[in-house]
């Protein structure tokens, strides 16, 4: 009989092996969470109602699980500015790196050099001083990878995000198109703080910090997962979508005429950008609230008007026509389109802006497991079982056990 104090979570069979790991519980998460039926919330909060909140407030509550009193606000800001200011020899590290890397590599390096430099064995410290230094570090990338010239410095006047904006320096950016672009970030940043424990980025994470990584280690190593084109490129991946069906439809950018091109895309077997979630069962609500900046910023832009379009027709025409559990359209959907809009045209970089955002949530949650998990004690080192098998699933199933 089952010991009624120790509560079964799962049974895991055979069949679950080689499945990523996928459904399997390992441990809590206390910052966000995605509901299949109701989307994706931080610490109980709709996300799609925090999309016009201050970065900087957001970043509070899911560290601190509330929001800031307007002295904590304040004190916080002023906490984060303070970690703006970068050491100049990250910089010139960044100068040394061949350009034909990918941003990503720049980025994992620029985490790296960091923590050689200012990084301690305190994860609530680091925690803070990372995400208040990930936008000095990522405007530098921009800037020097794409020859737009020297690092700019942060300013104490500005907002997180703001700041980022700023520090880009985007050549070709009037005033209006940079207060353009800055209001895209601060909704595309919070959109992509966080999203569950399980995801591999934040995963791995949590992993390498389990074996008592530093923070800066920790989040290298999470950036390396998130640079996998399964997992961070998908914004860049529907970007392409979208521009390939703009140019299929010939210019007719009707419901009618981009129902028949998604029918025949499926006909063909190619797929389909932009739909469908691991958990969600629903639209994810950060794409409503992209397409809802989309309106405000850049309504007539021919990519967002498909993105619309493809958000109006192609649920209907996929569930008819596929066996997805999920046929909505997901944030990446809108994400790489937005960006187009408002002046960041390089799609390479657009996994660092994830980066950039998705820091906060995988910094937060380190520092759960490592100070905050079981009474303090924080969790142990991550080591799952595998199953020995000389052939794995390759010829057949397994045939004995190891438990070294």
């Amino acid at each position: 009989m089952a010991d009624s104090s120790k509560p079964v979570l799962m049974e895991i069979t055979k069949e679950q092996l080689e499945t990523g790991l996928r459904g399997v519980p390992v441990g809590y998460c206390t910052t966000s969470a995605v509901d299949p039926q109701k989307g994706l919330f931080y610490v109980a909060q709709p996300v799609e109602m925090l999309a016009d909140k201050d970065p900087e407030d957001v970043i509070h509550l899911l560290i601190e699980k509330r929001w800031p009193t307007s002295a904590e606000a304040k004190a916080f800001r002023a906490e984060l500015k303070q970690h703006a200011q970068v050491d100049a020899r990250v910089f010139a590290s960044l100068k040394a790196l061949p350009r034909e890397g990918h941003p990503m590599k720049w980025l994992i390096h620029a985490i790296n050099a960091l923590g050689m430099l200012v990084g301690k064995p305190d994860y609530r410290r680091d925690c803070i001083a990372l995400i208040g230094q990930i936008p000095t570090v990522t405007a530098a990338i921009f800037r020097i990878r794409a020859g737009w010239g020297e690092p700019i410095a942060p300013r104490a006047d500005l907002g997180y995000m703001e700041n980022f904006v700023h520090m880009l320096g985007v050549p070709g950016l009037d005033a209006a198109r940079t207060a353009r672009l800055t209001r895209l970030m601060r909704v595309f940043d919070v959109l992509h703080f966080d999203h569950g424990g399980g995801n591999l980025s934040t995963f791995v994470g949590k992993a390498v910090a389990s074996g008592d990584a530093d923070m800066y280690e920790s989040m290298a190593a999470a950036m390396a997962g998130l640079a996998g084109p399964k997992h961070g490129k998908a914004n860049q991946e529907c970007l392409e979508f979208v521009q390939e069906c703009v140019q299929r439809v010939g210019g007719k950018l009707d419901a009618a005429s981009v129902k028949a091109m998604i029918e025949q895309k499926l006909a063909n077997k190619e797929l389909v950008y932009g739909f469908g979630h691991a958990v969600l069962r629903v639209e994810d609500p950060r794409a409503r609230a992209l397409r809802k900046v989309g309106e405000e910023l850049c309504p007539d832009d021919t990519n967002f008007r498909m993105v619309k379009l493809l958000s109006e027709v192609g649920p209907a025409v996929l569930q008819q026509k596929t066996k997805m559990s999920d046929p909505y359209p997901n944030v990446d959907s809108a994400s790489g389109s937005l960006l187009m809009a408002c002046g960041l045209t390089d799609p390479d970089y657009y996994t660092v802006l994830f980066g950039l955002s998705r820091v906060v949530g995988i910094a937060a949650q380190i520092v759960y497991e490592r100070c905050e998990a079981r009474q303090g004690k924080g969790t142990p080192i991550i080591r799952p079982k595998y199953i020995y098998s000389p052939t794995g699933t390759a010829k057949g199933e397994a045939e004995a056990t190891s438990s070294g």
